[in-house]
């Protein structure tokens, strides 16, 4: 299938977006798919409680319909919201992050643990979980106590997470960590070199498999 994979930031903080398509680069080459990231620009400044990730769904619809052209559309938010309103409208496959990067955890890790932004987010992140009858895989999930704006920005959000993460990984057993929210991608590569164990952008694990079932009807 010709055609773009779009991922799309369903929150309208673009800086966010800009973090994602950095930690994508590495997935474009010259005979792949272009990967474009999008903004919805509808959406709230951060998807962190139950109420902001319904609000994103129609938008989330409007713009699949509008991009028929697509060959694959990643929802970059964790939970995945709308994944299955998008999948009854898209022309193409759709791949949520949430559940991506779990699967992309499961394979390479017995035991994974989740860094979550806010303890609100965790109860969304467990009903999911459970809807893919995952729960007994997981060690646990930490919250960071951070805002989505925060884990885009430098300061003191690396060691947030690496406390949070160190947690996961000696206190509950983790042997895999993923980051619970699209934009802690950039600070993916110095969480794994400091703790130890593999920790998944689940933002790369769904376009990894978006670049899998695209390159396989090539």
């Amino acid at each position: 299938m010709s055609g773009s994979i779009l991922v799309i930031n369903p929150n309208s903080n673009n800086d966010v977006t800009q973090g994602i398509s950095d930690a994508l680069d590495g997935f474009r080459f010259p005979e792949g798919p272009a990967i474009e990231c999008l903004t919805l620009a509808e959406g709230p400044i951060g998807i962190e409680s139950q109420v902001d990730s319904d609000s994103v769904i129609l938008p989330l619809v409007r713009l699949a319909q509008s991009r028929p052209d697509a060959a694959a559309i990643v929802i970059a938010c964790y939970s995945d919201p709308g994944i299955d309103a998008v999948r009854s409208v898209a022309v193409c496959p759709v791949f949520g992050i949430q559940e991506s990067g779990t699967l992309m955890a499961m394979a390479r890790g017995d035991r994974f643990g989740v860094i979550a932004l806010s303890d609100r987010s965790i109860a969304r992140h467990l009903r999911y979980l459970a809807r893919m009858q995952v729960l007994p895989r997981l060690a646990a999930e930490r919250a960071a106590d951070l805002t989505v704006a925060e884990t885009a920005s430098e300061g003191d959000t690396y060691q947030t997470l690496r406390q949070a993460g160190q947690a996961l990984v000696e206190t509950d057993g983790a042997n895999v960590i993923i980051l619970g929210c699209a934009g802690m991608a950039r600070h993916r590569a110095a969480l794994e070199d400091s703790l130890g164990v593999p920790v998944i952008d689940p933002t790369q694990a769904a376009v990894a498999m978006a670049l899998g079932a695209v390159r396989s009807d090539a």
